[in-house]
């Protein structure tokens, strides 16, 4: 098997399909590694999920993304990007894990869970929504408890509790109750999030003013057993019987993997990894980022149509730095 290239880009997602279709177009030998299917984030999106941005928005490389709806689906966003892999016939590796990056004199050795390869440049484009932040509470471990949210059916006819106030959580909380669900939901702060979608937004507070959703606001979870939560509000502490806590209080990179890259991270909550918003190139020489995964723990400032353009960046650097 073929393990050397002038570019490797970890992370198969829509800007790293657009940092490949760049090389591509420079005639650059590249390969996409992935650890899980293409797309992988999108993929684990909600089944009913719709995005914020239209579709012309989403599209990579002026190639375009026609929709049936004013606002794309999760299925149409993955089949949209999976056609724009497969008829551009780009190297992409699936289901192969990139494990650590070293940057040695001239070259960077990339280690996988398959292969060893030595790349002159390398583009991590990895994304953020595999660590999920946890709760960091007793009982978070059990079988009840997911971070993820998949559709709505499993929890129909179930005491459901869910945590967090934003688009995620919202979704989650409106589909559990019109699929049947008694749904609590535990927010941390004052309100439903200002960045919950708008036509989505009035949906939830309605919901919430007619009792047919009960949301405690400023509260947080103290415990969870096989039967029952434990949640802690402005009025004290409350315990009530439940069957599931769908907890989806955000996510983060891996910044245990950019670190060991020698990436430096900003010392602060953010963790805003160093780089040139010109070039996208890291401190380390040959090293650039792409993507959400620019934003550390700040996930909500970088998203499809605002960061796209940075393939063409790191494209653009690559060939003026003539290597």
């Amino acid at each position: 098997m073929k393990t050397s290239y002038k570019v490797l880009i970890v992370g198969a997602g829509p800007i790293g399909i657009a940092c490949a279709l760049e090389c591509k177009k420079n005639n650059w030998d590249y390969v996409v590694v992935e650890k899980g299917a293409l797309t992988n984030s999108l993929f684990n999106y909600p089944k009913n999920m719709t995005f914020f941005s239209t579709s012309e928005k989403l599209e990579i490389d002026d190639i375009p993304f026609i929709s049936n709806n004013p606002k794309p689906n999760r299925d149409e966003a993955l089949e949209y990007y999976r056609r724009v892999a497969s008829s551009n016939t780009l190297n992409i590796h699936l289901y192969e894990e990139v494990t650590a990056i070293k940057k040695l004199e001239s070259y960077f050795e990339v280690k996988t869970s398959k292969n060893i390869y030595n790349v002159e440049k390398v583009v991590i484009a990895s994304g953020f929504y595999d660590i999920p932040q946890l709760l960091n509470v007793p009982g978070e471990g059990l079988e009840k408890v997911t971070h993820y949210y998949n559709e709505a059916h499993p929890y129909a006819m179930q005491d459901v509790v869910v945590v967090g106030a934003s688009n995620s959580s919202v979704d989650a909380a409106l589909e559990i109750w019109r699929k049947g669900g008694n749904v609590t939901m535990v927010i941390r702060g004052s309100e439903i999030g200002e960045r919950v979608k708008y036509w989505v937004r009035p949906d939830i507070i309605n919901r919430i003013k007619e009792g047919s959703i009960t949301a405690y606001y400023n509260s947080d979870v103290l415990n969870i057993t096989e039967k029952d939560i434990t949640i802690r509000t402005p009025k004290g502490e409350i315990s009530f019987t439940n069957d599931f806590v769908v907890a989806l209080t955000g996510y983060r990179p891996n910044f245990k993997f950019l670190t060991d890259a020698g990436i430096d991270l900003s010392n602060d909550k953010a963790q805003l990894p160093e780089y040139d918003p010109k070039t996208m190139e890291t401190n380390v020489s040959g090293l650039y980022l792409a993507g959400v995964i620019c934003g550390g723990t700040e996930t909500h400032k970088w998203f499809i149509e605002n960061s796209r353009i940075h393939a063409k960046l790191i494209a653009e650097h690559i060939l003026k730095s003539g290597s």
